[in-house]
C-alpha cells in the first residue's frame, strides 16, 4: 500500500492512472460519462464509524478485489490504523492507495463542530472529489457532517434548494421503490418536495433505465385533499410540474411496486427507514423461535432456508450498501454507522454504478427541464 500525504495525493493518483494507460479527468464535471475502460476512482472514509476502521477497510479490500480494474480506491484516514487493518487481510490489491488524515469527526460532533475541524477524513475525501481526483466519496461516519461537508465542498446542483438522502425499498413484484428524503431535511416546504421528486426521478431513470418514473407523494390517503398543508400544497406543485406524477400514495404502496419514487419529508422518511431496518432482525428472531418449537418446524425451515434467506436479505440494509445524497455536485454515499464489510463493499459497487450511469448529469438535466423547478424560490 502507498501512504500519501494530503499534498501529494493528486500526483500519486495521476501516476496510478497513467500506469494503466488512462488519462486523469481535470474536473468533477468530466468524471461522469467516462468510458467504461477508465476505472472509477472512489474515496472511502475509514474513520468515524461505530465499529472502527477494521470493518471499513475490510469492505474496501473486498470491493477492490471483486471490482478489479473497474475501481481505484483511496482509503482516507489514519494511515497507521489503515496499515494495521490491511495486514490482517492478506495480499493487498494494487488498486488501493491511502491518504493520511490526521483528524477524525466523531459521531457526537455537531455539523458545525465537524466542518471547523481541519484535515479530517471526511474533509479530505470530499476535497479529492471537488478537485476531480476521485469520482465519488463514501463514508459510514457522522451523517450530519457528511451532508454539511458535501454542501460546503461540492455545492448544490443549480436549481436545488436542499439535497436529499434516498433509500431503496423492495417490492412484491421484485422491483425497487426509491424513497426520499429519509433524513436530510426534517422540515420541508412544498418546493423541497417537488425538487425531491425531480431528483428521485432522475436517479431512477439513470440507474434503472426507466424513461418516465412514476412519482408519488406520501400521504394519509390517495385523495388529493388528504394530508396537511405541506402535502396539499406539494400536490398542487407536482401536478403542474413535468414529473410523471401519479398523485398521493400511502405507506402500503411503498412495497407494492406500483410507484417508482415516493416523496416525503425527512422526518417521515427516516421513521419509515428505521422501521424497515427493524424488519430483518424481527424476521430472524421469529423464525429462530418457531424453528426451536418442534422437529417438524426445523424440517420445514431447512426446506425453506433458501427462500427465508432471500426474504431476510430483501430488508437488510447491507444489501443496498448506502444511501446516496442527491442534489449535490458530486457522488456522496452515506453508509450506516454500523456497516459491515459486506455493506461497505456494496456501497462501493453502488458508487461505481452511479458514476457509470451518469446519475449526476441526469439530475442536472432534470433540474434544467422545468421552469417551475428552475425559477421557484424557497419561500
Amino acid at each position: 500500500m502507498n501512504t500519501i500525504a494530503p499534498k501529494n495525493i493528486a500526483g500519486k493518483i495521476a501516476e496510478n492512472i497513467a500506469n494503466k494507460g488512462v488519462e486523469s479527468s481535470d474536473s468533477r464535471a468530466s468524471a461522469q460519462g467516462q468510458s467504461s475502460t477508465r476505472p472509477v476512482r472512489v474515496a472511502l472514509d475509514v474513520m468515524g464509524s461505530d465499529h472502527g476502521p477494521e470493518q471499513i477497510v475490510s469492505g474496501g479490500v473486498s470491493a477492490a478485489r471483486a471490482l478489479g480494474d473497474e475501481v481505484e480506491l483511496v482509503l482516507v484516514g489514519d494511515s497507521e490504523a489503515i496499515e494495521n487493518s490491511l495486514r490482517t487481510l492478506g495480499k493487498r490489491p494494487n488498486n488501493i492507495t491511502c491518504l493520511h488524515a490526521p483528524n477524525t469527526i466523531l459521531m457526537s460532533d455537531s455539523p458545525a463542530e465537524a466542518i471547523r475541524k481541519s484535515n479530517t477524513s471526511v474533509a479530505l475525501g470530499l476535497e479529492l472529489q471537488r478537485e476531480g481526483k476521485v469520482d465519488a466519496f463514501i463514508s459510514a461516519g457522522n451523517t450530519g457532517a457528511i451532508m454539511a461537508g458535501s454542501l460546503l465542498k461540492l455545492k448544490r446542483i443549480p436549481g436545488v434548494n436542499r439535497p436529499a438522502i434516498c433509500a431503496l425499498f423492495p417490492t412484491k413484484n421484485f422491483k425497487t421503490t426509491l424513497a426520499l428524503d429519509v433524513g436530510a431535511n426534517l422540515e420541508c416546504k412544498p418546493l423541497n418536495l417537488l425538487q425531491f421528486g425531480a431528483m428521485g426521478s432522475a436517479y431512477v431513470s439513470a440507474m434503472y433505465n426507466i424513461e418516465r418514473p412514476k412519482v408519488g407523494l406520501l400521504s394519509i390517503g390517495q385523495e388529493k385533499v388528504k394530508g396537511n398543508a405541506l402535502i396539499t400544497d406539494s400536490h398542487e406543485l407536482m401536478e403542474r410540474s413535468n414529473l410523471n406524477f401519479i398523485g398521493n400514495v400511502e405507506g402500503k404502496d411503498i412495497l407494492s411496486g406500483d410507484v417508482d419514487v415516493v416523496v416525503t419529508d425527512g422526518f417521515t422518511g427516516n421513521t419509515i427507514l428505521k422501521f424497515a431496518e427493524s424488519i430483518e432482525p424481527f424476521l430472524t428472531s421469529r423464525i429462530r423461535h418457531q424453528v426451536s418449537t418442534n422437529v417438524f418446524s426445523r424440517v420445514g425451515a431447512a426446506l425453506m432456508s433458501p427462500f427465508l434467506g432471500r426474504l431476510r436479505r430483501a430488508f437488510d440494509y447491507a444489501e443496498a450498501g448506502g444511501a446516496p445524497l442527491l442534489g449535490i455536485e458530486g457522488v456522496t454515499i452515506v453508509c450506516h454507522g454500523a456497516s459491515s464489510p459486506r455493506a461497505i463493499k456494496n456501497g462501493l459497487s453502488l458508487a461505481v454504478r452511479m458514476v457509470r450511469t451518469e446519475t449526476l448529469e441526469n439530475t442536472r438535466r432534470e433540474m434544467r427541464k422545468s421552469d417551475l423547478l428552475q425559477t421557484a424560490q424557497d419561500k
